[in-house]
């Protein structure tokens, strides 16, 4: 357990010293010409107009007219406006073009602030955008930017790598604009291997890829994470014990090309146990700075998420690289905008999901995204195509704002129906006591023990400051004197998990069996139970100079582990060792685990572990018992990228039927009822 002093230091480490990054950072300005229509309090904010022929009227947030601007006129002078979004009507038509006034920083952004955005830079904006872009996310009092990597790109050839590109522009405005750069590769390009989804058969590959990417960016990117989303289909399907191995070779790659630049661990998608479990059991924690996840899931689902990562985390800093409540978009689709309703609920969304991530314990956390982006029907984007503002935008800036600097306290012990969080941080560059507080549904009250110093809105609007809130689903901002802390009745956050010790080894082992024999949501790999089996031990070398050493093999109990043995290796070598694994007297179980443990010298042991899963085990032997419901179409809730709507209908038990479009993905959802939900003894549940 660490204190808070300790954790600022750790955090000041990773966002300072480790990075490079200046001492001094300034306060953002707008750029020539206000870009997307933002502007700061006490501008004079001017529109261009598309239309000289049409009056147009101004309205606010809530829908009120605020002025009329007649028709023939170029430019809408609006003078100052308060802080708040606002529209532009054309006359006689739901068309309008948005802008909004932010709040002035007073300070700079801490460089230690948890407050992050995805803005995918390199893949959304042209070049001529990207720095706009990246004035908007400073603006707005984010620290932490998160970009879009295709290794192919940028090596299109083994030991080629190409000349500046829109990668490197990316990089520089983003640094440019004073933001903390993360980047995050997608894929392997084809003279790597021939599933571009998947790691590369040889990872020395990324080694050199990430050695490279690490020098080449020095100063202006931060931070990297090896992949994206790698243990679901959509990005490869790889097992725990893949991750881990992909993990420990992109690590060390990353430190050769610059040993201050942040390895973060390759982000995980979901929180299926087994995948995270795997991969702690491979040792990994010494190959990642932050642990590093991503969630869509309804607010309270976060308690069990987090407590799942973070019990693998390590001790390590959690990450939350992409996080929402996305919303629908309605009506044209040229427009692919979210209905009055939907865009309010996006907007109060925003301060949820950071003010749950960070009670958590999340250190950065990235709301996913800036720029219009639907999957389907679901829109994702804070801004539009041309970068004008919806509320979520102006809802983030509020973020950033108050929760600068933002460590967790504890939740509010409150009224049932109420959410309310407690952080230090620093608004304004003042060290106070910061609650987000909102209500679950229509409306409740909450009286706190002293006045605040200031209250504010979901969109940074103030408000008078009371004793006694009065709240809606839509969350204020509370701000009191520190030594609120002592007196605010407070369930302390999750208490975080200790620091596991360990040293990276430069021998990295990689379990290689073929993808036809993975059960992904296991993490696990089909094996016979009945004749022997045989995959490959791949060995690498990614010290400086040659070693020896021996590799031992624990199997589970009722099997033998043939090939492993004394090894030596040249600097960058790789070596291939036959395994047969032979089934003697094999439990009747789910999966067994086995594990390989390498010792070459002073270095450092390297560890590998694999799950199998024995044919004719576990799940297969045992009697089942019908899941209440799961025969019935109408208890299914179906989710998908896009495309026709899904549908389900009884059969022979359910049948799904769906064509996903955009970023595939088709999730058939049912819960299950009862106290508890899963009996007591269920080893797994089956789809027959």
């Amino acid at each position: 357990m660490q204190c808070v002093t300790l954790v600022l230091a750790a955090a000041a480490a990773l966002s300072s010293a480790l990075m490079g990054a200046p001492a001094t950072r300034p306060i953002p300005e707008p750029l020539p010409g206000h870009p997307g229509n933002v502007f700061l309090a006490g501008e004079v904010v001017r529109i261009a107009l598309p239309d000289t022929r049409s009056a147009w009227r101004l309205v606010d947030y809530e829908g009120r007219e605020l002025a009329r601007i007649e028709a023939g006129t170029a430019e809408a002078q609006l003078g100052i406006l308060p802080v708040g979004f606002y529209r532009l009507f054309r006359q006689d038509s739901e068309e309008w073009i948005s802008l909004c006034v932010l709040e002035r920083l007073k300070v700079p952004t801490p460089w230690t602030s948890p407050i992050g955005v995805d803005a995918a830079m390199a893949w959304f904006y042209d070049e001529e955008l990207m720095p706009k872009a990246a004035s908007l996310c400073a603006l707005a009092g984010v620290n932490y930017v998160r970009d879009r990597l295709a290794w192919g790109h940028m090596e299109p050839e083994r030991g080629r790598f190409s000349e500046p590109n829109r990668y490197d522009a990316s990089a520089r405005a983003q640094s440019a604009a004073h933001l903390q750069v993360l980047q995050v590769n997608h894929s392997t390009p084809a003279w790597a291997g021939p599933d571009g989804s998947r790691f590369p058969p040889d990872l020395r590959d990324a080694y050199r890829f990430y050695r490279e990417m690490a020098a080449r960016w020095r100063g202006q990117v931060v931070a990297f994470e090896p992949w994206n989303e790698a243990d679901i289909s959509v990005f490869g399907g790889h097992t725990g014990a893949e991750m881990a191995a992909m993990q420990k070779a992109s690590y060390l790659g990353l430190k050769a090309g610059n040993p201050n630049v942040i390895a973060c661990l390759n982000v995980f998608a979901a929180h299926n146990r087994p995948q995270l479990e795997d991969l702690h059991r491979n040792e990994a924690w010494p190959y990642f700075d932050t642990y590093n996840l991503h969630h869509y899931e309804g607010f309270e689902g976060y308690p069990r998420l987090y407590a799942d990562h973070r019990a693998v985390s390590a001790g390590r800093p959690l990450w939350v690289t992409e996080c929402a409540m996305p919303v629908r978009w309605s009506g044209d689709p040229k427009l692919q905008e979210p209905s009055e309703e939907d865009l309010k609920a996006q907007s109060e969304r925003v301060p949820k999901v950071f003010a749950g991530s960070l009670h958590e314990g999340s250190r950065a956390t990235f709301y996913f995204i800036l720029g219009h982006y639907v999957e389907g029907q679901t829109q994702f984007g804070l801004v539009r195509r041309d970068l004008t503002p919806r509320p979520g935008y102006v809802a983030l800036a509020a973020v950033g704002r108050f929760l600068a600097d933002a460590q967790p306290l504890g939740k509010l012990r409150t009224n049932e129906g109420v959410y309310a969080y407690a952080f230090r941080a620093r608004p304004d560059g003042q060290d106070r006591v910061v609650v987000v507080a909102w209500a679950k549904q229509g409306s409740a009250t909450l009286a706190l023990p002293e006045t605040p110093v200031l209250m504010a809105d979901h969109l940074g609007r103030s408000r008078p400051p009371t004793q006694t809130l009065v709240l809606t689903t839509a969350p204020i901002y509370v701000v009191l004197h520190p030594q609120a802390a002592k007196v605010l009745p407070l369930d302390p956050p999750p208490a975080k998990p200790r620091r596991l010790a360990g040293k990276p080894s430069p021998v990295v082992l990689q379990p290689v069996f073929p993808k036809e024999r993975t059960l992904l949501w296991s993490s696990a790999y089909r094996v016979s139970s009945s004749e022997p089996n045989s995959f490959v031990l791949t060995v690498y070398n990614f010290h400086q100079r040659a070693v020896e050493g021996v590799i031992r093999a624990v199997p589970p109990r009722g099997w033998n582990v043939e090939g492993a043995g004394k090894v030596t290796l040249e600097p960058m070598g790789r070596l291939e060792l036959p395994i047969r694994l032979v089934p003697v007297a094999p439990r009747a179980r789910t999966y067994e685990e086995i594990r390989f443990v390498g010792t070459f010298g002073d270095l450092p042991r390297t560890v590998a572990c694999i799950r199998i899963a024995p044919d004719g085990s576990g799940i297969a032997v045992k009697p089942g018992t019908p899941i209440p419901g799961a025969d019935e179409a109408a208890k299914w809730h179906l989710m998908v990228s896009g495309g026709p709507t899904p549908t389900a209908v009884k059969g022979d038990g359910v049948l799904f039927e769906a064509a996903p479009t955009g970023d595939p993905w088709f999730y058939p959802r049912l819960t299950i009822k009862g106290d508890p939900p899963i009996p007591r003894g269920v080893v797994g549940l089956a789809c027959t």
